[in-house]
């Protein structure tokens, strides 16, 4: 059985103290249990800080986002290259979030996805519908070429190293949840596209997440799911009480 993933997106949230604060808390209290992966994702400003004091935890580090190139004339921007340097080991690449707000293509997706794992990133590359997309019935559409445009060119070594997320637009920061029935068929069809795409044994083990308002409250039915991997958080990470249940409701499944 795969190991749950349970992801902290802490998006453009906290002041460093509180960054700071929130890791400790989390290298105290995380399960002491091999049976969950836990990553968190702070903003760029706090990941050396994040990172070091998660070093010897069993917390993985990454960042929200990079850009494809490894160094240049890119004002504003972070390389993977500079994500490994400070001690990250995931980033979260092509968030519902980068895709809106910052018109993000699946072309430049699969780029910087190519460029993570070049420099020795783990990828949790996200997916997922808008509300029109689903009351019009073009869910497995818009996934399907999301995922077949994001992933196009790589090989099924490649794609063992990513993490999916599937993660519905209209759920997030909404407090509106797919059903657990809901989310699993989703990723019942994900995981059939990255079988299409790459070795049986390589969609049988690669882990997709589901994200979208995930909390305490349903934590236990979503990751109850047989197809269902793990959780990509949002606010409910930034309370560290709210985050480890969601942790425990993992390593109670597993």
């Amino acid at each position: 059985m795969k190991k749950q993933f349970i992801a902290g997106n802490w998006k453009m949230n906290l002041t460093m103290d509180e960054a700071r604060g929130l890791a400790r808390k989390l290298c105290d209290e995380s399960v002491k249990s091999d049976a969950v992966d836990i990553g968190v994702f702070p903003a760029f400003v706090f990941l050396s800080d994040i990172c070091e004091i998660l070093r010897d935890s069993k917390v993985y580090v990454g960042a929200q986002n990079m850009y494809l190139e490894e160094s240049g004339a890119f004002t504003g921007e972070v390389s993977g290259a500079m994500l490994r340097d400070v001690g990250c080991t995931h980033v979260i690449i092509g968030h519902s979030e980068r895709r809106t707000i910052f018109q993000e293509t699946n072309s430049l997706i699969n780029s910087k996805i190519r460029a993570a794992l070049s420099c020795g990133l783990k990828p949790i590359m996200c997916v997922g519908e808008k509300q029109e997309e689903r009351d019009a019935d073009k869910t497995s559409e818009v996934v399907g070429n999301q995922l077949s445009e994001g992933l196009a060119g790589l090989t099924s070594e490649q794609i063992k190293e990513l993490t999916i997320a599937y993660e519905p637009v209209w759920a997030i920061g909404t407090g509106k949840t797919a059903t657990p029935e809901q989310a699993n068929e989703v990723h019942a069809f994900i995981r059939s596209i990255i079988k299409s795409k790459s070795e049986d044994d390589t969609a049988q083990n690669i882990r997709i997440q589901y994200g979208g308002s995930v909390n305490s409250k349903n934590a236990d039915e979503l990751l109850g799911q047989p197809e269902i991997d793990g959780a990509l958080v949002g606010g409910a990470s930034l309370e560290p009480v709210s985050f480890l249940d969601i942790v425990s409701a993992a390593a109670r499944l597993s």
